[in-house]
C-alpha cells in the first residue's frame, strides 16, 4: 500500500514538472518575434524533458509490475513462494509454464531442508521441455554407502547399494532387461567387433580417422544410456560424455558409478557444449523415427555446431520405416552436406521392425574442414 502511494506521488510530481517546463518554453516561443524562424528546443531543456520522459515511463513499468504482482499474489496464492522468487533471478522455460500443475508441485517444498523424492517429477517436466528446471533450495537426497573410489575396470558389476531405488520399479540392476545396458557382461563385448554390416567397431572407427589424417579426442554421445561407449573409447585416450536420462531406469547414476561423466540434458534441448570442439559425435537407437522431422533437423545442425571441421557425426542403428528413410531422412540428413564415409541400410528384424517395415540405417558422416 505504502509503495504504491509514493509511486503515485513520484508520477504526479514528474508530470507537474513536465508541464511547468513545458509552459516555459512555450511562454518563450510566444514572446519572440514571428518573422524569423522558432529557436530550436535548448539543449539543457531537451535533456531534462527527456529525463522527465524517461523517469514517467519507469514508474509506469514499476507501478504496473507492482500492481500485477499484489494482484497476482493474492489471486493465486497457491503458486509456490520460492518459484515467485526463483522468477525474478532467472527466466523460466516457456515450456514449464505450460505444465504448472507440475512445476508447481515440483517447486512445493520447504527451502534449506531436505529435497522431496521427487526425481521422477524433474525428469517428467525435462521431458516436457521444462529445460534447464529452476534452481531450488534444498538438499538433495543421495545415497550413504557410494563407493570409496572409482571402478578400476568400468565393467564390474555395478553396486546396488550406491542407488536411491525409491523411484524405480526395479530394486537392483540385475532386474532390468541385459538389452538395456546394465548387463556388465554383455557391455564389455560392445564395440569391439563388428558382428554385420551395421555395426563399426571402436578399431575400424579409429583406423578412418587415421587414414583420413584426422584425429578423434573427444567425442560426444547423444542418448549414450549407461556409458559404455565412453568407457571403451577410455583406454584409446578418448574423452567422451554422454548425455542421458533417467526415465524408468538409472543411467545417470549407472554412468557415474562407472567413472564416467553424465550429462543430464533430453534430445530436444540445445547440445550443452561449445561451437566446434567435439572431434565426434555418436548418436546411437535413442535417435530415431519418432523424433519430430523439424526436431530432428534441429538437432543434426547442433550436432553440426559442435562438431570441429573435418570431425564425425556416427549414426548408429538409426531405425526408420523404409519408404520415410529415402523421401524424410535422407534429405534431412543431405542438408548437412557431410561426405558419407560409410553407409549401410538393413532390414530391421524383431517383431515391431517386420511390422512396421522398419530399416536400420548406419552411416560415418564426415562434417567439410571449411565452408
Amino acid at each position: 500500500m505504502g509503495l504504491t502511494m509514493g509511486l503515485n506521488m513520484l508520477l504526479l510530481l514528474a508530470m507537474v514538472a513536465t508541464n511547468i517546463l513545458s509552459l516555459y518554453h512555450l511562454s518563450s516561443t510566444l514572446q519572440s518575434k514571428p518573422t524569423p524562424p522558432p529557436a530550436p528546443v535548448p539543449d539543457h531543456l531537451r535533456h531534462q524533458l527527456n529525463t522527465i520522459r524517461a523517469t514517467l515511463t519507469h514508474l509506469t513499468r514499476l507501478r504496473s509490475t507492482t500492481t500485477t504482482t499484489s494482484s497476482s499474489s493474492s489471486s493465486s496464492s497457491a503458486t509456490p513462494s520460492d518459484l515467485l522468487l526463483y522468477t525474478h533471478l532467472a527466466p523460466i522455460a516457456s515450456s514449464c509454464r505450460d505444465n504448472p500443475d507440475l512445476l508447481h508441485t515440483y517447486m512445493t517444498y520447504t527451502p534449506f531442508s531436505l529435497c522431496p523424492d521427487d526425481s521422477h517429477l524433474a525428469e517428467s517436466l525435462i521431458l516436457r521441455g521444462c529445460h534447464p528446471l529452476p534452481r531450488r533450495r534444498c538438499f538433495a537426497r543421495t545415497s550413504s554407502k557410494l563407493p570409496s573410489s572409482l571402478p578400476s575396470d568400468p565393467f564390474s558389476p555395478l553396486p546396488d547399494s550406491a542407488v536411491l531405488w525409491t523411484k524405480y520399479s526395479c530394486k537392483s540392476f540385475s532386474c532390468f532387461d541385459g538389452g538395456l545396458g546394465f548387463n556388465m557382461k554383455l557391455e564389455s563385448s560392445r564395440f569391439t567387433s563388428s558382428g554385420s554390416n551395421l555395426d563399426l567397431s571402436i578399431p575400424q572407427l579409429l583406423l578412418i580417422a587415421k587414414d583420413a589424417s584426422s584425429v578423434i579426442r573427444i567425442g560426444l554421445d547423444v542418448g549414450g544410456g549407461t556409458g559404455t561407449f565412453a568407457a571403451k573409447m577410455k583406454p584409446y585416450n578418448v574423452t567422451v560424455v554422454s548425455t542421458t536420462m533417467s526415465q524408468g531406469a538409472p543411467y545417470n547414476e549407472a554412468t557415474a558409478l562407472r567413472g564416467l561423466v553424465p550429462l543430464h540434458a533430453p534430445l530436444q534441448q540445445r547440445l550443452p557444449v561449445f561451437d566446434g570442439v567435439m572431434d565426434l559425435v555418436r548418436c546411437g537407437r535413442a535417435v530415431n523415427r519418432w523424433i519430430p522431422t523439424v526436431a530432428m533437423e534441429f538437432l543434426f545442425f547442433d550436432v553440426d555446431r559442435v562438431l570441429r571441421g573435418g570431425g564425425y557425426l556416427w549414426l548408429d542403428h538409426f531405425f526408420s520405416k523404409g519408404a520415410d528413410l529415402q523421401k524424410v531422412y535422407m534429405p534431412v540428413i543431405g542438408k548437412l552436406g557431410y561426405k558419407k564415409v560409410k553407409w549401410t541400410v538393413a532390414n530391421k528384424t524383431d517383431s515391431s521392425g517386420v511390422k512396421n517395415g522398419e530399416v536400420y540405417l548406419t552411416a560415418l558422416l564426415q562434417k567439410p574442414v571449411s565452408r
